[in-house]
């Protein structure tokens, strides 16, 4: 088990993300952009080889996104429910992803074998998200998984700000 740390509110922004180690040390970096149709992050080891990337599909109602690991696609991320618990599939690796979104603490399993598991971490640089991941071939799509999770909850606040924006707008007359 290793696990991967990323600096909070640079997950799902869109610029440079470096992951790290627990030492600090640089492995992957995390560059796209989200918001459209077709928008993608991709991953590169700090070689500079891709290693996973994922890419929006659609936008509006069942925003779904395909997950590549290197250029080949293994599956497609898509919410199934959000009630007291968040919970996401993606079809063809057959893994649920189910916690708290909001609070940045959830775990990725298969079958009843667990994946990842996602909290906050504070370290002497400051606040930090800690992916503990139990096989290190599974990290890529983890920090991709990891980034949209975190690209939906703040996706979802700017959302519901804007809508009652415009139920403010509309009642005063503006609209």
């Amino acid at each position: 088990m290793s696990e991967y740390f990323i600096q909070e509110k640079q997950l799902s922004n869109v610029t440079r993300t470096l992951v790290k180690d627990e030492n600090g040390k640089s492995l992957f970096l995390l560059v796209g952009r989200w918001g459209t149709r077709g928008d993608a992050l991709s991953l590169y080891a700090m070689n500079g080889e891709l290693v996973a990337s994922i890419k929006q599909l659609s936008l509006f109602f069942g925003t779904r996104f395909d997950i590549y690991k290197g250029f080949e696609k293994v599956g497609t991320l898509k919410k199934i429910l959000n009630l007291s618990t968040d919970f996401y599939y993606i079809n063809q690796l057959r893994w649920t992803v189910i916690g708290d979104i909001r609070n940045h603490y959830y775990t990725i399993h298969h079958n009843n074998h667990k994946i990842m598991e996602m909290s906050k971490a504070t370290l002497f640089s400051g606040n930090y998200f800690c992916l503990e991941v139990e096989n290190d071939e599974d990290a890529p799509l983890c920090i991709c998984i990891a980034a949209v999770l975190d690209y939906w909850l703040y996706n979802k606040k700017k959302c519901s700000s804007r809508n009652r924006q415009m139920m403010i707008d509309w009642e005063d007359g503006a609209c």
